[in-house]
């Protein structure tokens, strides 16, 4: 949490994947930092912070489908671009189809 508290200060120009990463997956900034996280997986769906590759996806793609419901064109561009990605490991196509199958049924 004080890492999260530190980053929320910050300008939103300088948020590395790693920040945005954290940042979304504690909810903090939506509004904004999803529709930044989106610019960046476009040009590189697996972006990765400090975790994994694709962990910035993974952030992103599960957040509650009530946000997604706010956000409905930014889940569709999202839902396009993670529908036809190759090369996912087993779990992160299972977060794909999860997300896909959540804004599918709003």
């Amino acid at each position: 949490m004080t890492t999260v508290h530190a980053l929320r200060s910050r300008p939103v120009g300088s948020l590395t994947v790693e920040d945005l990463r954290l940042l979304i997956g504690q909810d903090v900034g939506l509004p904004v930092l999803l529709v930044l996280a989106v610019e960046v997986l476009r040009d590189n769906p697996l972006a990765g912070g400090d975790m994994y590759e694709g962990d910035l996806l993974r952030a992103v793609l599960t957040r509650s489908p009530a946000v997604w419901n706010t956000y409905p064109d930014l889940a569709r561009r999202l839902t396009l671009m993670v529908g036809g990605l190759p090369g996912l490991s087993p779990d992160l196509v299972n977060t794909v189809e999860r997300f896909v199958g959540s804004v599918q049924s709003s």
